[in-house]
């Protein structure tokens, strides 16, 4: 009887022991993931050659699962570098942003670089903190829409465009567009400057006239963003990494860079060297592409 009492006792410490032992598994040495997101914000049909090495909703998404299975991932840091894009491509990401955080418990922390702006700066809003240098460039909370002419161009080269259409303003975009046009465009704009203006506004907590009136368009520096409520902290990437632990409760934690596999021929095509491209070209080249009059954040 005595030694089934005490082989009773050696089982009951036994199993506390273990207990807090795993119980503290994912305290000491649990994993940050760091997630690089640079370039243009496009959806996956606005993929090329102008926008093969951007941010897409696939390659966030993917990334989000892969830290979402791992079960020693804790805790996600974006490291973002973008000018901004789409406006429907940023907001897909901004929910799969969301959706990561709601069901997996992980919390996100977003890392500035020289340039999250617009697009780069919506994708950002609803990460648990925002962490960016004092000399970041961000903000830019507005939207765009680029439209250019090519009627001259084709004259000079010799060339004649003949369009077939069906819908009165199927060819918005291909010619100077009408008054009624330009108001379609314009009422297209201010919706989705209204959902941007929303978006920050529930991301980060402020009221929505604040955010309106902060949302001119322009650009904030990262100590500017600091005051006026746009991000939480300043500091580099290594801050981020210590804040995004730090609400994970995790001490000595492992971090793991993510990165791109691609293939042998993307990898190729990012050595050769660029051409010196300026906006006005880019946004030619871009429509070329089919992106055209495609608001942007």
């Amino acid at each position: 009887m005595k030694a089934k009492k005490w082989q009773l006792v050696f089982s009951v410490v036994m199993t506390l022991i273990l207990a807090l032992s795993f119980s503290g598994c994912g305290a000491v040495g649990g994993k940050v993931a760091v997630i690089p997101l640079n370039g243009t914000i496009a959806g996956a049909s606005q993929g090329g050659l102008l926008t093969s090495s951007g941010i897409t909703p696939d390659l966030v998404r993917d990334y989000l699962r892969k830290a979402e299975k791992d079960a020693l991932v804790k805790a996600v840091v974006l490291r973002i570098e973008s000018p901004g894009g789409s406006a429907a491509a940023s907001q897909e990401i901004a929910n799969e942003v969301l959706r990561f955080k709601e069901e997996t418990g992980k919390p996100v922390v977003v890392s500035m670089g020289g340039v999250a702006a617009s697009g780069g700066y919506y994708i950002s809003v609803y990460a648990d903190k925002i962490v960016a240098n004092p000399a970041t460039l961000t903000g830019s909370i507005g939207v765009i829409s680029e439209l250019i002419y090519i009627g001259g161009l084709l004259e000079k080269l010799g060339l004649e465009m003949e369009i077939i259409k069906a819908g009165e303003h199927k060819d918005m975009g291909i010619r100077p567009l009408t008054d009624e046009e330009r108001q379609i465009m314009q009422t297209i704009t201010d919706e989705l400057y209204e959902q941007f203006v929303g978006a920050v506004a529930e991301g980060r907590n402020l009221p929505r006239e604040t955010v309106r009136n902060l949302a001119t368009g322009q650009l904030y520096t990262g100590e500017q963003a600091l005051g006026l409520g746009l991000v939480d902290e300043l500091g580099g990437q290594d801050r981020a990494i210590e804040l995004a632990a730090e609400l994970a409760g995790v001490t000595a934690p492992i971090v793991e860079e993510y990165g791109v596999s691609g293939t042998w021929w993307g990898g190729l095509l990012q050595q050769l060297p660029l051409l010196p491209l300026g906006e006005d070209e880019l946004t030619f080249l871009r429509m070329l592409e089919g992106w055209q009059a495609v608001p942007k954040y």
